[in-house]
């Protein structure tokens, strides 16, 4: 029985997810009632309430006193090729970009931090890490890796610029291309469920990539949770921008 119940909430959820992102139902638009979902989908209230429960916890539809549940937000696409700039390419999605740096500093290269950007394990590198969000509502974790003996006072410079792609500019890198991208399925752990204001368990989209200049040179490795209900990957050969 409880199996059951849980595969029907889920089933009722899915089904109002596909009309989210599928546009069905627009950011703004108020979803059925729940007796109008409850004859739709042959159920109780409890377990449309449960359905609609999940998808306010995603951030996909936010509920209204008196008024009703609306969609919140549809999720970002987002490409990835060989020139991927966060800002450019939310922006473009008709997205408001923001990007909350929480701390960069220096410290010891792990052995995979090491070979990501050819450096000797224990080399100084610059981490910075923060919250990505689009329409102030989050959407990713980023961890960034910068080698500190080319880039002397990176640190410093990507506080006060607040852009990757600017402060590589500022240090001398002008472009820099997408040499790979690994994606893996994640779930997300407590201090990650915190700051993206998900649950804990909630599925994530891993990336790592390692980010190039123009003669091959690693200059970033970047390790990014995405919230996997808030944000769609595609795939495609070319980006733009800065982020």
């Amino acid at each position: 029985m409880t199996a059951t119940r849980s595969a029907l909430w889920q089933s009722i959820r899915n089904a109002l997810h596909s009309d989210i992102t599928e546009g069905s139902l627009q950011p703004g638009d108020q979803l059925p009632t729940e007796a109008e979902l409850s004859a739709r989908f042959g159920v109780n209230r409890h377990t449309v309430r449960r359905a609609l429960a999940d998808l306010a916890e995603s951030g996909m539809v936010r509920s209204r006193r008196g008024a009703g549940v609306f969609v919140a937000m549809r999720p970002v696409e987002y490409p990835l090729g060989a020139r991927v700039r966060f800002h450019q390419n939310l922006a473009l999605a008709g997205r408001l970009p923001g990007r909350q740096l929480d701390f960069v500093r220096a410290q010891p290269a792990t052995k995979i931090e090491a070979e990501a950007l050819q450096l000797p394990v224990g080399a100084s590198i610059y981490v910075a890490e923060g919250v990505s969000t689009a329409d102030d509502q989050p959407i990713a974790l980023f961890r960034s890796v910068f080698p500190a003996e080319r880039f002397e006072g990176f640190d410093a410079v990507l506080r006060r610029l607040s852009s990757v792609t600017q402060a590589l500019r500022e240090m001398g890198v002008p472009d820099y291309i997408r040499l790979e991208t690994r994606i893996d399925a994640e779930a997300a752990l407590p201090l990650q469920a915190v700051r993206l204001h998900i649950r804990e368990g909630a599925p994530l989209i891993v990336t790592r990539a390692i980010n190039a200049d123009p003669a091959g040179k690693p200059v970033e490795y970047g390790i990014t949770s995405f919230v996997a209900e808030r944000v769609s990957l595609v795939m495609r050969p070319e980006g733009g921008g800065a982020r």
